[in-house]
């Protein structure tokens, strides 16, 4: 297996630079795993492919305006900070851009707000201490941690956000973009129709930015996130397989968490489909991978050789996934963050 198995090409033009409204008007690829069809309709309609009884997963997950600008404080020259995680009080792993910051190094946030570099990590990243007001200057001035392949401005940064990101959840370094197509009147409609919905937590990190750069996936090193699946959502989880009902992740970070959870139950000898788990998750599915917990995926198009790419072609083969890509090419859907959407049942 080679990183350029899960290559494609994609015209620029089919990047989506803005959201669409309202949300659920997206496209809507639906692709069946048994039989092979595809069907061709809009976000709004999902409610056809689903059963009463089904249970809907999403990532109640918010993003963080993540991303601010700085000065190295001796230099004056510029720098920039993607936060990435908290790793306690004012302390935080982040993606520092900029020319020679290293340890030791201090960088200026505001009049009263100074970073300084405690440690470096791989691929850019550090371990950086705030010092002054930091949370406050971070909800006033940080940016919406967009994607580098969005270059259009975002007029309403809630539309970076899911309809269902609770404040108290603030930690994600990117959207968990599967569940941006959801509106209000969608949800409640589902609702209706019986359709369950549970939540579980992974805040974003550092991979949704990042293709794979190695030769082979196996030698890619995943980086850890932080999630959580709680008593109430695991039950609700195995009252639905004991029906006979599915699991429908919204998005590859709720499959993530669910898979987390499915391997924890294995590791502790229970019968359970999962068992509540918090805590980091360095989960990292490539073909072969056998899922336990999922049964369907709502998920976006994934960027080229990217490690969101190998984990819908675990779920479904490689060759059938690059062969949707290629049709929704042809069909001129809109990829990535704020493009359109694929049902993988």
């Amino acid at each position: 297996m080679l990183t350029s198995d899960f290559d494609y090409d994609l015209p620029r033009e089919l990047i989506a630079q803005t959201p669409i409204e309202p949300r659920d008007s997206s496209r809507l690829l639906v692709f069946d795993r048994k039989s092979g069809t595809r069907t061709h309709t809009h976000f709004s309609k999902i409610g056809s492919f689903l059963n009463p009884g089904d249970l809907l997963v999403r990532n109640q997950t918010r993003v963080l305006p993540a991303r601010i600008a700085a000065r190295k404080k001796t230099s004056g020259g510029k720098a920039e900070l993607l936060l990435l995680r908290n790793l306690g009080a004012d302390v935080w792993e982040a993606l520092v851009g900029g020319k020679r910051i290293l340890p030791g190094d201090r960088l200026t946030l505001s009049d009263s707000v100074e970073a300084i570099i405690l440690e470096a990590l791989d691929s850019g990243r550090r371990i950086v201490r705030f010092e002054g007001p930091f949370l406050d200057f971070l909800m006033s001035h940080g940016q919406m941690p967009l994607p580098p392949y969005i270059h259009e401005r975002l007029e309403d940064p809630e539309r970076y956000q899911t309809i269902y990101a609770r404040p108290e959840l603030t930690g994600s370094a990117a959207a968990p973009t599967a569940g941006l197509h959801f509106t209000e009147r969608l949800t409640n409609e589902l609702l209706a129709m019986g359709i369950g919905i549970a939540d579980v937590t992974l805040h974003v990190g550092l991979d949704t930015f990042q293709p794979v750069k190695e030769d082979s996936p196996e030698q890619h090193h995943i980086h850890k996130e932080w999630c959580q699946l709680d008593v109430g959502t695991a039950q609700r989880i195995i009252e639905t397989r004991a029906r006979g009902n599915r699991i429908v992740a919204i998005g590859t970070t709720a499959a993530r968490t669910l898979e987390s959870a499915a391997a924890a139950a294995i590791q502790s000898g229970s019968d359970d489909p999962v068992i509540p788990i918090s805590g980091d998750t360095g989960i990292f599915i490539l073909p072969s991978y056998q899922f336990r917990a999922v049964d369907a995926m709502v998920t976006n198009f994934h960027l080229p050789k990217s490690t969101l790419i190998m984990m819908v072609s675990a779920f479904a083969d490689r060759e059938s996934i690059l062969s949707v890509y290629r049709e929704a090419i042809e069909q001129r859907y809109r990829f990535f963050s704020f493009g359109d959407a694929m049902l993988i049942l």
